[in-house]
């Protein structure tokens, strides 16, 4: 392979993502950066910014370019926030590898409040999340909410127009754009489960590559793939879509994991919450049987 091409979205966040991968391959071969492109896409997600991802297409929006571009042989892999992948993938792609998970807790970004629980009765939280604003307004129901697109530094500015008092981003994200300094409150996962997947970099190919999938073998972080693919199970038991807030946590401690899930109705009013333990190999399984007590604990107040 003359040049490995690195296919990822245009975002400073995505270009970090990919930048990473270029490095973490560059320390394992040996090679040297001129031996590695990165080529930009500008997905559907990213042209469409005016309405909520629930309204247009869901997550597939921020990964289909991307994926077509692998199936036509335009790039060797694509780089993902993996809380973007669907719960389905198309068939002949894979997950070749998962790089170290990143801090998975949401971050509450403000100007108004220094916590959520802090912000001024019936506060205005702009959100483009299900998830987070149903979680949120379980915890605060007085809350007003409005939907918030954009990068860091469009939120950032919204914030000090006065769009809206507060808003969630992931701490993975803040961190690896090197703008921790901007969180108000780094949420517990006590507190707000985060999505599944959150801050995990998946690296898709497709499935025949074999060439592809040895370079990428030393980058695979084992417990951060063993504990997304739990939680992806419990999203793909759910149908889980960016119309359906759930949240789903795995970690592994002493060669066992530790798995919590959740859903909401989007009003926040209701949860139906589950947990599981189990061994390393039983992970993928253990997701998908959450996913199915939670499905018949919440019925039809799901939305799908």
């Amino acid at each position: 392979m003359s040049k490995i091409r690195i296919g990822t979205r245009g975002s400073p966040l995505a270009l970090a993502q990919a930048h990473e991968t270029r490095d973490r391959l560059m320390a394992a071969h040996g090679w040297a950066q001129d031996e590695i492109e990165i080529v930009t896409f500008t997905t559907t997600g990213d042209q469409i910014r005016d309405r909520p991802l629930s309204e247009i297409g869901g997550k597939g929006l921020f990964t289909k370019e991307l994926e077509e571009a692998l199936f036509a042989g335009a790039i060797d892999l694509a780089v993902h926030s993996m809380k973007d992948v669907p719960a389905h993938m198309p068939q002949g792609l894979d997950l070749a590898a998962l790089l170290p998970r990143e801090d998975a807790r949401d971050a509450l970004l403000s100007f108004a409040a220094n916590s959520l629980m802090e912000l001024p009765q019936g506060a205005l939280l702009g959100s483009s999340s299900v998830r987070r604003t149903a979680q949120a307004l379980r915890l605060r129901p007085d809350l007003k909410t409005i939907q918030f697109r954009g990068n860091v530094q469009t939120r950032l500015q919204k914030l000090q127009d006065g769009v809206a008092h507060a808003t969630f981003l992931a701490c993975a994200g803040l961190n690896r754009l090197g703008l921790a300094d901007k969180i108000t409150q780094a949420i517990s996962i006590d507190e707000m489960l985060p999505a599944v997947a959150q801050g995990a970099i998946g690296i898709q190919i497709q499935t025949h590559d074999e060439a592809t999938r040895k370079i990428l073998a030393p980058l695979n972080h084992e417990h951060t793939f063993i504990a997304v693919m739990c939680e992806r199970g419990f999203m793909a038991a759910l149908d889980g879509s960016c119309r359906t807030p759930i949240a789903g946590h795995a970690i592994i401690e002493n060669g066992n994991i530790q798995f919590r899930g959740e859903a909401l109705t989007l009003d926040g009013k209701h949860v139906f919450k589950v947990s599981r333990s189990g061994g390393l190999a039983d992970a993928a399984a253990m997701g998908r049987d959450a996913g199915e007590d939670v499905k018949a604990k919440g019925g039809s107040l799901i939305a799908y």
